[in-house]
């Protein structure tokens, strides 16, 4: 049997460790503490975390510019990974020792969390963990974004924003299985990464991708999936052809040098103008749309669809159809320069946060 598929002894004085936010702001705010290991509720079980993911919305919520508000004191961590070792009444003692999947939105950075039974996807036997926990938040997004929020087809073509970055690597990997025509801003460094992946790279710091789109298509994409947010979503809307759609998902124009630019002014119109360009676009000719896409709001509306979805990219996942691309394996106590990493801009593929060790506990 796996090591990580064995029940774990009951130390009711188990410690934890975990990383809180006391106050909004920057790197700086996150504490690594130790305290006692939570117990599952009923209907709850205990997951021991192996590995959580570091987000840009992570950076978000820290700053307390996240629409999904969290009050503090709080502990990060959106997607997680981990072992089922104790459940709470009304739970099926057959869950400890399996490995499960969860998309908590907070509390994973930590080495146990306690989640609603109904919150847990099983994960296959023999998957890399850290590949695993890139598809709970950006895989999912990528996917929802193409086949929930529109319906891609096979020789469409697609425009991908920080195409070397989490969620545009998951796009870029997502959208060749599904035969998309793919085009993918990104830095120069990061070109070949793109260029491996499928798409057309378009260097966005010296090239007007609205004009190359045009220079290479002649009439524009049929959608942009757009995580840059504020006034990049309406130059995005140019990049389209008669009947397209633009997918805003994210605001990291929000980062300037590293760091979370502006005052709140400026963080409230980054948020405001794609709705404002969103309705804009209803006026423009060629029943263009701009279309937002929030994966925690799908997952409380459609919770069904999530299950669905993840559990399919797992298989994905366990055939060899996809391999995400894990930036770097940081441990729990330098979830403080993994925020840092993070919010330089310069990240490709998916960081991760490693908990435990497979042994620790066992």
């Amino acid at each position: 049997m796996d090591a990580d598929h064995v029940t774990i002894g009951r130390d009711l004085s188990m410690k934890s460790l975990r990383v809180i936010v006391r106050r909004h702001g920057g790197s700086e705010v996150l504490e690594t503490v130790e305290d006692e290991a939570p117990e599952p509720g009923r209907g709850e079980v205990r997951v021991r975390v192996l590995v959580a993911g570091v987000s840009f919305a992570d950076l978000l919520m820290r700053e307390g510019l996240h629409p999904e508000k969290t009050p503090l004191p709080f502990t990060p961590g959106w997607d997680i990974v981990g072992v089922v070792d104790r459940v709470g009444v009304d739970t099926s003692q057959a869950l400890v020792g399996r490995m499960m999947a969860a998309l908590p939105i907070h509390g994973g950075y930590a080495q146990y969390i306690c989640l609603p039974e109904s919150e847990l996807t099983p994960v296959p036997d023999g998957v890399d963990r850290a590949e695993a926990v890139s598809l709970v938040l950006n895989y999912i997004t990528a996917y929802q974004m193409m086949h929930r929020t529109v319906h891609v087809a096979p020789g469409q073509r697609g425009l991908i924003h920080g195409a070397a970055g989490g969620v545009g690597t998951a796009v870029l990997r997502l959208g060749r299985l599904a035969g998309l025509v793919m085009y993918g801003t990104a830095s120069q460094a990061t070109h070949q990464i793109v260029s491996d992946l499928g798409a057309t790279p378009i260097d966005y710091q010296k090239a007007d991708f609205v004009e190359e789109i045009r220079r290479l298509t002649g009439e524009g994409v049929d959608v942009v999936f757009d995580g840059v947010g504020e006034a990049n979503v309406w130059r995005s809307f140019q990049a389209l052809r008669p009947g397209g759609r633009v997918i805003v998902y994210g605001f990291t124009s929000f980062l300037k040098q590293g760091q979370l630019a502006g005052g709140l002014r400026y963080r409230f119109r980054g948020i405001v103008r794609p709705a404002w360009y969103a309705l804009r676009a209803l006026l423009a000719p060629g029943r263009r749309r701009i279309l937002p896409y929030s994966i925690q709001n799908l997952k409380r509306w459609k919770p069904a669809w999530f299950r669905e979805d993840l559990s399919a990219l797992l298989d994905l996942l366990r055939d060899g159809k996809i391999k995400p691309m894990v930036a770097e394996r940081i441990p729990l106590s330098e979830a403080r320069r993994a925020h840092e990493l993070l919010g330089q801009g310069s990240v490709r593929g998916k960081l991760v946060l490693v908990c435990n060790s497979p042994e620790r506990g066992l």
